[in-house]
This record gives structure tokens, sequence and C-alpha cells, in this order.
């Protein structure tokens, strides 16, 4: 086994079994691992510098092929069901005997990275991977160590992927080709059969969402910004909803734009870069991230290239709706140096609202934020998993259910408690449909939305006034500067006044049925927010 790269970790490869691989590539930088990559073909080079990808059939995350390993010292922790599917401890232990075998001779790259920017909380995560350029997206959405830190750097946590080795169902247990497997005990995951980058984004992710709860750490799946006051934001929500686009404002400094922790000294980033839907992405509209697009370093996930002039058609979705970028976030000019802040002020829940008819904005009470962030409801939106084509409505509890291991409840009692004891304003924003549901509203206008998160924020919706919503009971601004009044009221939006009244009805009645799930376990002044469906 030779060893190849920058800082190599007096840390062995054989605690997680690797051994009698060929050439072990190790922390290589993103130069060394662009000429890799282009070497063994696996990308292009466009106009501007990024890296071009192709992730192959699985263009997005693929959640029925995750699996949690039943094992004594996680087993009584997991929130068990369709969401954390169990797997056999001897299945996963064959499982990794496979991956290893498949290793044998092959050249492999390891990236050594932190995640959490909170010293006292950070973990240490190492990334074996058979390609380039997925050992490079490790190095752009991980927190790179110090080049003094790297040696002796021991990983808390082992990703191996491998994604041209392919399950075999009958005999491995699994649900396709295609496997994520999660073992707490061993601090190990195997992700195998999918090139899609955000499998590993998103283990890493799952393990934080375990480990941090338990120590009292709020985790979050929300992008944070703060103010030049030193005014912090953190905005919850699903892929789609608008995290990425939403928190990357020129006015604010970027905290990051997927993943969170909020300790008792405030809140702090996860990662060290981001990972945006690039779908119809224009440098009018959100320059910032459109910039990137075009920089050295940046990884470009399934997007058509000209391959005349190597220029990229963000508008072309013939591969993909979930088209994706992968760049450190210092990409974005006016992106923390240090990845924290202190506790927020606001949090903003984002919602895609696929039937048209929640606000675009509204006030929640402590009580209804803890019901709003227990019912997670969203539209999934096109390609960001396997086999969602068009918007579908979705309850995903904490606005990140396929992502927390723990059970619902330990994560909203922990941001119950926070925002009693910060005294956090709390918005629910739809970026969703307007003017009746998919298919006959359109979405809401960008600058519209940007206008309310402002207004928000620098507390001009402070002094407005608010009518109650008669069916959801959230509190909508009569007025908002920049935003058109007619915009702010649904029903006002629509051509037939009885259609919006019987389909609010309607997603009212699936809040309730999708809360029965959570009813025994919280107050009855929480049961009391929940919509009126009569």
């Amino acid at each position: 086994m030779q060893h190849e790269g920058r800082g190599i970790s007096h840390y062995g490869l054989e605690n997680c079994g690797i051994t009698n691989t060929g050439t072990v590539y190790w922390n290589l930088t993103a130069s060394a691992l662009y000429e890799h990559a282009l070497r063994r073909g696996e990308g292009r080079v466009a106009a501007g510098g990024s890296l071009v990808t192709r992730t192959g059939k699985h263009t997005g995350r693929a959640p029925n092929d995750r699996f949690i390993v039943r094992e004594s010292s996680s087993e009584d922790k997991i929130a068990w069901g369709n969401v954390n599917k169990p797997f056999d401890a001897e299945r996963f232990d064959a499982m990794h005997r496979k991956v290893l075998a498949y290793l044998q001779n092959r050249d492999i790259y390891v990236q050594d990275c932190y995640v959490g920017a909170s010293a006292g909380y950070r973990r240490s995560v190492r990334v074996v991977s058979e390609k380039a350029w997925h050992n490079l997206f490790a190095q752009n959405m991980f927190i790179r160590p110090t080049t003094e830190e790297l040696p002796g750097m021991q990983p808390d946590f082992t990703i191996i992927q491998v994604p041209e080795l392919k399950a075999d169902p009958e005999i491995d247990g699994t649900n396709s080709d295609a496997f994520i497997l999660v073992n707490f005990g061993k601090r190990l995951v195997l992700v195998g059969g999918t090139a899609y980058a955000g499998e590993v984004k998103k283990s890493v992710f799952g393990y934080m969402n375990y480990i941090l709860p338990q120590d009292g750490v709020l985790s979050m799946h929300s992008s944070a910004n703060v103010g030049p006051a030193g005014d912090s934001a953190v905005y919850f929500g699903l892929s789609g909803t608008g995290k990425t686009t939403l928190s990357a404002d020129p006015g604010r400094t970027l905290i990051g734009d997927d993943e969170h922790g909020w300790s008792d000294d405030g809140i702090f980033n996860f990662e060290g870069g981001c990972y945006a839907k690039v779908i119809r992405l224009s440098a009018e509209t959100e320059p910032e991230i459109y910039a990137t697009t075009q920089m050295f370093g940046t990884i470009i996930e399934n997007v058509i290239m000209d391959e005349a002039t190597r220029t990229l058609d963000l508008d072309d979705a013939s591969i993909t709706e979930n088209t994706r970028a992968a760049y450190p976030i210092t990409h974005i000019p006016n992106a923390s140096l240090t990845g924290s802040a202190g506790h927020p002020n606001d949090i903003i829940m984002l919602t895609c609202d696929a039937f048209g008819v929640l606000p675009p904005i509204s006030r929640l009470s402590a009580e209804q934020a803890m019901y709003h962030f227990l019912s997670g409801y969203t539209a999934k939106v096109a390609g960001t998993e396997q086999g969602v084509t068009e918007p579908e409505a979705t309850f995903s509890t904490c606005f990140g259910a396929p992502f927390m291991p723990l059970h619902p409840t330990v994560y909203a009692k922990l941001l119950g408690e926070k925002i009693a004891k910060h005294k956090v304003r709390v918005w629910l924003v739809n970026t969703g449909w307007s003017g009746g549901p998919y298919g006959i509203g359109s979405r809401m206008k960008l600058p519209y939305t940007r206008s309310m998160l402002n207004a928000a924020l620098d507390g001009r919706l402070d002094t407005v006034g608010y009518d109650r919503d008669s069916v959801f009971g959230v509190e909508v601004p009569a007025e908002c500067p920049d935003v058109p009044k007619d915009v702010l009221t649904p029903r006002s939006t629509w051509g037939d006044g009885s259609a919006y009244d019987a389909k609010a009805r309607e997603l009212a009645g699936r809040f309730n049925e999708n809360f029965r799930n959570y009813e025994d376990q919280v107050g009855a002044d929480v049961r009391a927010t929940a919509p009126s469906a009569a």
C-alpha cells in the first residue's frame, strides 16, 4: 500500500478494515484532485474553471436505500420506522467485508475533515472514496484542518464510498443495488451503488444529529446568516424551499447554507461549503451563487455543457431538476470566517406550499412554532429524491426527517426551550405557490420573499397591523414594504374564493391527520394551535 498526499495521518485505515489497496492518496489539494479526476475521466473543466461531473442514474438521494444498523449502543435511542429503517448487524458486517474485498488493489482517496465550526462540539470525519471528485466534494463541503492538525487526526466517524460497487438485494438484504448503511456503534457508514455526492453530506449530518442533541445541542437542517448589528437568523427548510438562496443575502453575512448547531454559546455551521441547487439559476436573481458556477474548485453535478464554448446551460433540466454546485463557502464574498454567531433573533420556517394556500409570511407564537416544527410541511421539489418529478405535498418532521435518527420530540423540546430562553421571533414563510395550487398558480416571486424577510429581520414588521388567518390561525401582516397587499393574503390571489376555502380546509385536514403522531407527546397549548379544517 503506497501513500501519497499532504499531511498524511499517523492514524491509518486499519481501524475500518482497509488493507492491501493500491496507492492511497491522502488529503490532496483541490488542484491535485482536479488533475486526478480529469486523468481518470471523472469530469471536465467548464469555462471559468468549475469541474463538471455526472452522477449516473442516481441524481438525488435514495431514501429507500438508507438503513441504520440495529446494534446495542444506539438501538434504544433511534426512532425506528419508515425513515430510520433497521438493518441487521451481521448483514452489515458481511457488506463491510464485501466493500473491503472490492477495494483490494484499488487506488483510493482519503480526506480528513472536521464537522462543526465550534471547537467544543466539532467532530472529525474521514471520507474514503474510490473517485477523486468525491474526495474533492468532501473537501469542499466540510471544514479543512490546518496543515499542523492533519498528521495526527483520528476520525470520530468514517465513510467509505464505493459508487461502482452494486449490492445484491437477495444476498445483501438491501432494497436495491444502492446502499447507505449507517452503523453508529462502529462509527462507520458504507455508501455504494450511487454516485450522488449528497449521500456523503447527509450521512455526516445524520451522525451530528445523533450525537449533538445528547449533549444538549440542537442540530438543525437550516441555513443561517447574521446582520451588520450581529442579529443572526436561522432558516429551517427542506431542499427546494430556499434555504441556500435566501441566506445568501448581500446585506448579511452567510454563516452556512444547510446544517447548523445551536449550543449554549450560539449557533455554528457544521460545514465548510455549500451544496446549492442551480437549475435555472441566473446572475440577476442570485448573483453570488451564480458566480460560484464559474469558479475553480466548484463541482457542478449533472449540468449540460456546450462542448465548444464550455459554457454551462443552467436552464437545461434534461438530466435532472436537481442540478447542483458544491463549493467552498469562501466562494461567497460575504461568508463568515468563523462559521458562528450569537443566539438567533429570528427563526424562519420555510415551506414550499404546493396547495398555494399558506400566507407568504406569517408570525408564529412559540406554541405554533413547536407545531409547525414537528409538522415540517412542504412539497418535495422535483429531482431532490429519486422518482419525484413534480412537487408532492409532504410532512417531514423537524424540516428534515430523513436525517434525524432520534425521536422528533428530542429536537422539538430543545427548540422550544431555546426559543423561550432567548425570546426568538418565529416566522413561517411560504416560497411555494400563490394564486392557486401547483399547475394553476405560480411560484412566489423571489424579490417579494426577500422584501418580506428583510422587513421581518430589520423590525419593520413589528410595527404593522396583523390579521389572523381563519384556517391556520397564524398572524398575517396587513402590509409590507415593496410587496403588494393582495399578495400577503393568499385568498385574494385566487380567482375563485370558494376554491381557495376548499383547498385550505383540505390542507388543514392533512396537518391534523399528520399531527396525530405527536399529540400525546406535546402539551395542550401546542395542540390548540392546530389549523381548523371545519
